[in-house]
């Protein structure tokens, strides 16, 4: 850009100088130590529109480097309207617009042969580029804001995940340490058969907490640098429930059932089958927490005459004398309350619908799955 005004008479080093200028603000990767694209465009933009107004000698000098800083300043009005962030796109994006429309008017303003006229019609003739590379801008613009709000929702969504991995089944775990340690605290005195039997109902209660920690954070990392694919996290299902039972029924008093037919299990799809379980899962957990004096708890899962299959899990009246208070008032842990409002949006993501309510003198939580179409 450089080399022609060498040879050029003196008035041409200005014109040559801001097209070259132009040509390396629009190709330059911004930032650039501390200056923005921002600020260099509208740096550009203002030198550009202080050429306009300067005479070169000769008029015909500015046509040699004209054609170039309009396709810079074309170029750079689309990455500033693309890239330069808040309100401050409106101020840089309408200086570097205002330089490439007002670009003819270093020729016209100075030729002997044109006038306002002749500026007028160049001037509106360049709007026109210069209107399209700002709606390309824009365009551009919105293509990134929608994927960098994509990103954010994904984002939202695995930590939304993730929070429910760890309520629906590490709080589940760590709710039976808590009342295995109650009880071995009220239950008196035990003979080291009875300790042993609890100390291992706890160590295997935290065993499966650790395990069920780590599936969830293993489906957060990722390799620096590698496209590996996180571990997914298990899917349960209603083949599941037995030894969920035994567990619940291992560390509490009620007497615990299961009624769970032999064409329920595998009718359901993968996720209905995971939204089962969990629906079991976090019943059983309220149990412990709100009723764990419960006599009885019953767990049924079965095809309902319309077809669809349904499982439900109720708790009987409370049985024996109220347990005694501890010395200190225990503080309510913040953030409960919010497992089955999760799984009432699990069970309407699938196709089904989840209740739960008062039963009798206990309790009822009971979800409606669809079974898919075989086609």
């Amino acid at each position: 850009m450089l080399l022609p005004a060498l040879v050029s008479p003196p008035g041409a080093y200005l014109p040559a100088v801001v097209a070259a200028l132009a040509l390396g603000v629009a190709i330059s990767v911004w930032p650039l130590g501390g200056v923005s694209l921002a600020r260099a465009a509208a740096g550009l933009a203002v030198l550009s529109l202080a050429a306009d107004t300067v005479s070169f000698g000769k008029a015909g000098l500015a046509l040699l480097w004209l054609p170039f800083e309009a396709v810079a300043l074309l170029v750079l009005l689309e990455r500033v309207v693309r890239h330069v962030p808040g309100r401050r796109v409106g101020l840089v994006g309408g200086l570097t617009g205002a330089a490439a429309v007002l670009l003819p008017l270093r020729f016209t303003l100075h030729a002997p042969q044109t006038g306002l006229k002749e500026s007028v019609f160049l001037a509106a003739l360049a709007f026109v580029p210069a209107a399209g590379a700002a709606g390309v801008g824009l365009y551009l613009r919105s293509l990134d804001r929608r994927r960098a709000d994509a990103v954010a929702l994904a984002r939202r969504e695995q930590r939304l995940e993730v929070a429910r991995d760890l309520h629906d089944f590490v709080a589940h775990e760590v709710t039976g340490i808590v009342l295995e340690a109650q009880a071995a605290q009220l239950g008196g005195d035990g003979g080291p058969v009875e300790h042993r039997a609890l100390l291992h109902r706890i160590e295997q209660a935290g065993l499966r907490a650790l395990d069920s920690m780590d599936r969830t954070v293993a489906t957060l990392r990722t390799a620096d640098g590698r496209t590996e694919e996180p571990p997914p996290t298990r899917l349960h299902g209603l083949a599941d429930l037995p030894e969920l039972l035994d567990r619940f029924g291992s560390m509490a008093a009620a007497e615990v059932t299961l009624s769970l037919e032999d064409e329920v299990a595998g009718a359901l799809s993968r996720e209905a089958e995971d939204t089962a379980y969990r629906v079991v899962l976090e019943a059983l957990t309220n149990v412990r927490r709100h009723a764990p004096r419960a006599g009885r708890v019953e767990v049924h899962a079965a095809r309902s005459a319309d077809g669809v299959v349904e499982v439900s899990v109720t708790d009987g009246a409370p049985v024996g004398p109220l347990p005694r208070a501890p010395r200190e008032p225990r503080r309510g842990r913040p953030g409960g309350g919010t497992g089955l409002a999760g799984l009432a949006e699990r069970a309407v993501a699938v196709g089904g619908v989840l209740e739960a309510g008062p039963y009798g003198q206990g309790w009822r939580v009971s979800c409606r799955l669809p079974v898919p179409v075989v086609r």
